[in-house]
């Protein structure tokens, strides 16, 4: 086999396999799509749940001191104002007069271009380095300037929140290359409002969720005192929210509707408490990463300075991971302090203190305390996408005839895969292959999703399981019916082969999959 592919490969490759397999589809595609919103076809809701499933099975499941909730999507207008999202949530936008885009300008970044001890110009950049193909011709002329000109001092690329009211007219719009096109940076408030009740008046108002955390701490209360749960513990939650994102991009990893895992975990107040406990589950959530199937080298860490974190922070770190658009966030593991059950508190009128009868039977004080929080926050559709961009490899191998042959293949963990195996007849004109394949096909499917395909050539079938990831594709032959029974069993990565009965068939899979 031919050595694989080692580069992260480019977001245009994972969008093609993507729609053509039948993973993701842009929404209301058939109307021209609809920006920042998408739709999971058959393989991708596979995928998804198992993402979805495997993070229940591990932070719920498998521990004691975690405990799930489902919260709904619409809560009380009262819960965004306690929290601040109706006050501060927002992000510095920045619109183009002429193209009428709209950018955020935390991620559109600009340089002064200097040649010796003169600035001659400006450009600017999106977060991930693009720039409209009409700023692209502008920045290509550029260039051209300067190579008549002399040397260029490095660029210091600056993001817009941090230009100065007399660089507005002089930094180009990305859009169209033109300097003075961008309007200053104003706050765009991210949450979709909607109306609740028969009035369409100011009292409808309500808001659909920009997180599902809020959620938890609005159930705080009622868990505490119907859960039996001790401190310290965590609520976990699966679910849907929605930001009015300015500008959605990169595929699934910026969008206006996506799914997060949230796990509140609190803890007792104190320095000692926060940082045990901040490690734990920096140290956790990478680790699980790579238990369905990201590679440790793709990830990394980094913490928020000081001056950058958000105002309920205590502390801040976002594991990275190499997307096809560069390192970015992927989950996001903060200390959020005492701030949000103190503001319900102190917005609902009910006590959200916690009575630590442990501490009390030890003679410690104070037993009577509102917790700190530690949140692992992950987003279901960059966690989707992780996988994808971990697990696309290409390598070469043996045609039907010997001959070296390109494949692309996702190389899922079973866990992640959307069919655990396939079961094919050798050829599909002998009734016995048939009946022999299908009842295998209809045992096993008892327990895991699996594939059934009879169409076109042995090799072809295996090119196509092996470019959606499935693990194990399993063929029905003629030494099956004629000789002892046994199947051939071919491993998606190392495409080798070899020959089980039906019941060691069941057990192997048991072993792979089931972990």
């Amino acid at each position: 086999m031919a050595k694989e592919i080692t580069e992260t490969p480019a977001m245009e490759t994972i969008v093609t396999l993507c729609k053509r397999r039948g993973f993701v589809f842009q929404s209301s595609d058939i109307y021209g799509g609809y920006n920042g919103f998408f739709d999971y076809g058959p393989l991708g809701v596979e995928v998804k749940k198992n993402i979805k499933d495997a993070w229940w099975r591990d932070m719920v499941h498998r521990r004691d001191d975690v405990v799930g909730l489902d919260s709904s999507i619409i809560m009380h207008p009262n819960i965004w104002k306690a929290s601040g999202h109706v006050g501060g949530f927002s992000d510095p936008m920045v619109d183009c007069k002429e193209s009428k885009l709209r950018y955020r300008a935390d991620q559109l970044f600009w340089a002064a271009v200097v040649v010796g001890d003169e600035t001659i110009g400006y450009v600017s950049v999106l977060e991930d380095g693009e720039m409209e193909a009409e700023a692209q011709k502008q920045a290509d002329s550029m260039k051209r300037k300067l190579a008549k000109q002399g040397e260029m001092a490095p660029l210091q690329l600056l993001d817009y929140t941090e230009a100065t009211p007399d660089l507005y007219e002089k930094i180009p719009s990305p859009a169209t290359g033109k300097p003075g096109s961008l309007t200053a940076p104003r706050d765009f408030n991210l949450m979709f409002e909607t109306k609740v009740g028969p009035l369409a008046d100011s009292t409808a108002v309500a808001y659909l969720r920009p997180e599902t955390a809020q959620g938890i701490f609005a159930n705080y209360k009622n868990i505490v005192d119907t859960g039996r749960v001790k401190m310290p513990f965590g609520i976990a939650q699966i679910g849907k929210a929605f930001r009015n994102e300015i500008t959605p991009r990169n595929f699934i990893f910026r969008s206006r509707e996506f799914e997060q895992m949230e796990m509140e975990f609190f803890i007792e107040p104190g320095e000692e408490s926060r940082l045990k406990w901040y490690r734990y589950w920096l140290d956790w959530c990478t680790d699980w990463l790579v238990s369905i199937g990201i590679d440790r080298d793709m990830i990394s860490e980094d913490v928020h300075p000081e001056d950058k974190l958000s105002h309920y922070s205590k502390g801040t770190t976002d594991l990275m991971f190499k997307f096809p658009h560069g390192v970015q966030e992927l989950w996001g593991i903060a200390c959020r302090g005492c701030f949000d059950l103190t503001q319900h508190q102190e917005h609902s009128g009910k006590s959200m203190e916690f009575f630590d009868q442990d501490r009390k039977d030890r003679g410690e004080e104070p037993f009577k305390y509102i917790p700190h929080v530690v949140e692992p926050a992950l987003g279901v559709d960059r966690t989707f996408l992780a996988v994808l961009t971990a697990a696309y490899t290409e390598d070469e191998i043996p045609n039907d005839k010997g001959k070296p042959e390109k494949r692309s293949l996702l190389k899922f963990h079973p866990r992640i895969a959307p069919y655990k195996a396939a079961v094919f007849p050798l050829v599909k004109n002998k009734p016995e292959l048939l009946e022999r394949a299908r009842g295998l096909f209809e045992k096993l499917q008892r327990r895991w999703s699996v594939a059934w395909d009879v169409s076109g050539a042995i090799g072809r079938r295996y090119r196509r399981q092996d470019e959606i990831g499935t693990p194990y594709c399993i063929t029905v032959d003629f030494d099956t019916i004629e000789k002892d029974g046994t199947v051939t069993i071919r491993d998606r990565d190392t495409t080798e082969q070899k020959r089980l009965s039906e019941d060691e068939v069941i057990a192997f899979l048991s072993e792979k999959i089931d972990v």
